[in-house]
């Protein structure tokens, strides 16, 4: 019986601590900025052939020493 209570008293400390709770809201900080990260680093890439293209044809384009 005394076990039991001691059992008892160890989960509701352990469902009272907050300490765990700071964690996973810097876990979840954590992965909403690398997910954001990822997004913006796929729109860049995804973006840059097309403006090496456009860069590559002003370029093709000019004359020098006019």
């Amino acid at each position: 019986m005394e076990r039991i209570l001691y059992i008892k008293c160890q989960l509701a400390d352990l469902f009272r601590d907050e300490d765990g709770a700071v964690t996973v809201d810097w876990i979840v900080l954590t992965a909403t900025i690398l997910f954001l990260g990822m997004i913006s680093m796929f729109i860049v890439t995804g973006n840059i052939p097309g403006f090496a293209d456009r860069v590559s044809s002003s370029l093709s384009n000019m004359t020098i020493g006019g």
